[in-house]
């Protein structure tokens, strides 16, 4: 056999071909990525989510365009409830059980907060508790309902918008809410008892990771991240899942989610305010709590709830149903709200 040709190093051209093939390679992969990194474009609105949409308004709050809803129902009541949404969805959350809540109060209305659902999502800004309970004082002045008792139900990140409404109401704050009641459900009432996913963590700790990680969070995290909190026989459909996280996506408010998850931050620091305005309030006050919940678990929150809030009634759902009640058990979740109203 003929012996092997003596081994050539590459001419310096060579090279140099070789090293421009290998960035030219690089950046083939690169530039896709990058585009992706900065314009993925919004998933389109389904058909019920753009019924949603186009059922509301817009009004103007210092001036940022809030998205509300505003439907009169049962005639014969002047009774009035306003839905507060979670964290990160929107007031689509009330959805399921919207048309009932119709059938028994005069009017039901329900707004998307400042950098969520179809409202504006300004960034930067710094999204705060405070500023949503003053958004939701600037629509009940903008319906015409300042003078009326109003109703108040909510969920997660509303719940602490509600118990700033409820400390302002009390201190007498001018521009402040009526109360007639408070009805408050799976939520981080008490820094203590509330164990924030990980994602949510890095994103409102680390404002190194933070851009990057709003950037790259896509369909499958959130689907998920989100998936985690509802109960293993009431998980969302597919077209559920793809409407809340459409909702998010609308507006680029996925580049905002470390922006409000500062409300966490908040809820440490203004705690002997939020806590306080809820032990010592005379609003008739109920709780509606999912007992599945990793992130305001059983029994240790509703333990604390009971022991705290001692003038407070409180409905514990089935306990396959998490930390979206409104959407895993709408029918539970009406009969203890219906009961609670009736009660006083």
């Amino acid at each position: 056999p003929s012996p092997l040709p003596p081994h050539r190093s590459l001419e310096p051209g060579s090279k140099n071909r070789v090293r421009r093939l290998w960035w030219i390679h690089v950046g083939l992969i690169c530039i896709p990525l990058v585009a992706v990194y900065l314009h993925i474009p919004p998933p389109q609105l389904s058909p019920a989510l753009q019924k949603w949409h186009n059922a509301g308004e817009v009004f103007h709050f210092r001036g940022r365009e809030i998205f509300y809803r505003d439907s009169y129902g049962a005639l014969g009541s002047s009774d009035v409830v306003i839905l507060l949404h979670g964290f990160p969805t929107s007031s689509y959350d009330w959805n399921k059980i919207w048309e009932p809540l119709t059938q028994r109060f005069h009017r039901v209305i329900a707004l998307d907060f400042l950098g969520f659902g179809f409202s504006d999502k300004p960034r930067p800004h710094r999204y705060s508790i405070f500023e949503q309970a003053s958004v939701v004082e600037a629509l009940v002045a903008h319906l015409g309902l300042s003078n009326q008792r109003v109703n108040l139900v909510s969920h997660d990140y509303g719940d602490t918008v509600a118990l700033e409404l409820l400390y302002r109401s009390d201190q007498n704050r001018s521009g402040h809410l009526n109360f007639n009641s408070l009805c408050l459900s799976n939520g981080g009432l008490f820094p203590e008892t509330h164990y924030p996913r990980l994602l949510q963590t890095l994103l409102k700790d680390s404002s190194f990771l933070a851009p990057l990680l709003t950037r790259l969070t896509n369909y499958m995290i959130f689907h998920k991240g989100i998936g985690d909190v509802f109960g293993p026989y009431t998980q969302p459909t597919d077209t559920e899942f793809w409407d809340m996280w459409t909702g998010i996506r609308y507006n680029d408010g996925n580049l905002v989610m470390d922006s409000i998850l500062q409300y966490i931050n908040q809820r440490l620091k203004h705690r002997d305010r939020w806590v306080g305005a809820l032990t010592s309030t005379f609003v008739p006050l109920h709780m509606i709590y999912g007992p599945l919940d990793p992130v305001n678990p059983h029994p240790q929150f509703i333990r604390l709830y009971q022991q705290l809030v001692q003038r407070s009634t409180v409905t514990i759902l089935d306990e396959h149903i998490s930390h979206y009640p409104q959407l895993e058990d709408p029918t539970g979740f009406l009969n203890a709200y219906f009961n609670f109203i009736h009660s006083f």
